[in-house]
């Protein structure tokens, strides 16, 4: 359906927000590679309450996307921008019901110091172990009901006990298979 729906329509003629996301892995205590993820707030919006990255949506002054994500990512969870490693930009995803279109980078913060939620926007830190994330027992189809669609199988991963579906797991499908190349 998704398919489809962007097959016929031409993205750049709906004037879309954009916005920038920061795919985050790091060291634990226990030097075990985890990738964030946090639990938006509930709020009037239809992210409300999902699991994303950090991130958001591009402001005036952000001299380009990645600014913006790594803005973002310093203003949710704490990381000093100067202290991520970018590792690369993935694909572009486009969503329909807010009208973003989201620019991903993955990247490493390598010595990390306890993260600093913005407690106005982040309801909790999501922190995945990536032997878990790259299981492939975790890749399931749930039912879900979204905003424009009503009981439709949706891939996702099921992590931490929560269910990552919609524009993070696409993007995260990408990181998964772009892991698995070099792993």
């Amino acid at each position: 359906m998704r398919i489809q729906w962007l097959k016929s329509n031409d993205i750049r003629k709906m004037n879309p927000k954009r916005a920038g996301v920061m795919a985050l892995f790091y060291p634990d205590m226990d030097a075990e590679t985890r990738m964030l993820l946090i639990l938006r707030k509930t709020y009037e919006g239809v992210h409300s309450n999902q699991i994303g990255f950090p991130g958001g949506k591009e402001e005036e002054g952000d001299k380009d996307i990645l600014e913006t994500a790594l803005r973002e990512t310093e203003e949710e969870v704490g990381v000093p921008s100067r202290e991520v490693e970018v590792l690369r930009e993935l694909s572009e995803v486009y969503i329909p019901p807010s009208n973003f279109l989201v620019r991903p980078f993955m990247g490493i913060y390598p010595n990390p110091r306890p993260f600093v939620i913005q407690e106005s926007e982040v309801e909790t830190l999501v922190e995945v172990y990536l032997r878990d994330f790259l299981d492939n027992s975790n890749h399931i189809e749930e039912k879900l009901t979204t905003s424009y669609a009503k009981s439709i199988d949706v891939p996702a991963y099921k992590l931490n006990g929560y269910t990552v579906w919609g524009a993070t797991a696409m993007m995260m499908s990408e990181i998964k298979e772009l892991l698995e190349q070099v792993l």
